[in-house]
C-alpha cells in the first residue's frame, strides 16, 4: 500500500462502527500524592469495556479508530480541565495505524490547538503486545519526540519489543507490565526481576511506572524499591469521562 492509498484509508476509509468515549485512570506520584498523568482508556459510549470496543477493530477501520481515540481523549481531557491540574494526558496509539508520522499526527495537532491543550503535556504510549516493524516504530517515536510529545512503552516485559527496542530508543517512560507486579510481595523472583529492571531503566534515564497495583503490600514493596509513579485499582479505578482523585495512603515508617 503506497502513501496515497494509505492517506485515503485514513481520511476516507471505513468509519468505526460504534461511538466511543474515554475512561481516565490516574498515574500517581506517591511522593507528593498528586496525579502525574491520566491515562485515557477507550470505552463504548454507554460504558462498554475496552474488549467490546476493540472486538470491532479491523484492518479497514484501524486508521479511523486510532485517529478517533486521539481526538476524543484530547477533547474530553480539555473539557475536564486536565491540563490546568498540572497532570499530563497519556494516549494509547496503534503503531500499525500510523503510516507516516507527520501526516497521521495532523488531526491530533488540530485537536490540541482547538482545545488549547499543550502538546508537551501529552504522552503517547504503545503496547508491546503487537509484533511491530522496528524501523517503522523508531520513525514514529523519534518523530513524536521531535514534535514535543512524550513517549512511553506500555506493558513492558510482556510482549515483543523488549530490550532490543530499548537499545535503539530510550522513551521518556516505561510502564512495567502488571504481571510482573502482581503478588510481588510474596514472590522473590518477581521482586528481583523488577528491582534489576528498575535499575536498568534509571541507568538509561528512563522514568519507570509500575501498573496494576491492587494491594497495600504490593504498594509497600514497590515503594521500598524506590518506585514513585504507580497506577492501579489500589489508588483508583478508571472513571468514565471523568477525572478521579486517587487515594495515596501514607507509608508507615518503621
Amino acid at each position: 500500500m503506497n502513501d496515497k492509498t494509505q492517506c485515503a484509508a485514513c481520511a476516507n476509509g471505513e468509519k468505526f462502527p460504534i461511538a466511543i468515549t474515554m475512561a481516565f485512570q490516574p498515574i500517581v506520584d506517591t511522593d507528593t500524592g498528586r496525579v502525574f498523568a491520566h491515562e485515557a482508556l477507550v470505552r463504548g459510549e454507554n460504558g462498554e469495556g475496552a474488549g467490546a470496543v476493540l472486538s470491532r477493530l479491523n484492518d479497514d477501520n484501524r486508521y479511523a479508530f486510532d485517529q478517533l481515540c486521539r481526538v476524543k481523549a484530547i477533547d474530553l481531557a480539555a473539557g475536564l480541565g486536565l491540563a490546568e491540574t498540572g497532570a499530563m494526558l497519556s494516549i494509547n496509539f496503534l503503531p500499525n495505524a500510523v503510516y507516516e508520522p507527520s501526516a497521521c499526527i495532523r488531526q491530533t495537532l488540530a485537536a490540541a490547538k482547538r482545545a488549547a491543550f499543550p502538546i508537551e503535556n501529552i504522552i503517547f504510549e504503545f503496547t508491546e503486545a503487537e509484533r511491530l516493524d522496528t524501523a517503522h516504530l523508531l520513525n514514529i517515536l523519534n518523530s513524536y519526540r521531535a514534535m514535543g510529545f512524550k513517549t512511553a512503552i506500555d506493558d513492558f516485559g510482556a510482549g515483543f519489543a523488549g530490550l532490543g527496542l530499548l537499545a535503539e530508543f530510550q522513551p521518556d517512560i516505561v510502564k512495567l507490565d502488571m504481571e510482573l507486579i502482581r503478588g510481588i510481595d510474596k514472590d522473590g523472583p518477581r521482586r528481583k526481576i523488577v528491582s534489576h529492571t528498575l535499575a536498568m531503566l534509571r541507568d538509561l534515564g528512563i522514568t519507570p511506572v509500575c501498573e496494576g497495583i491492587e494491594t497495600a503490600e504490593e504498594y509497600h514493596v514497590l515503594a521500598d524499591l524506590g518506585v514513585t509513579l504507580m497506577q492501579g485499582y489500589f489508588f483508583s479505578k478508571p472513571s468514565l469521562a471523568a477525572l478521579s482523585a486517587p487515594k495515596v495512603p501514607r507509608l508507615q515508617m518503621n
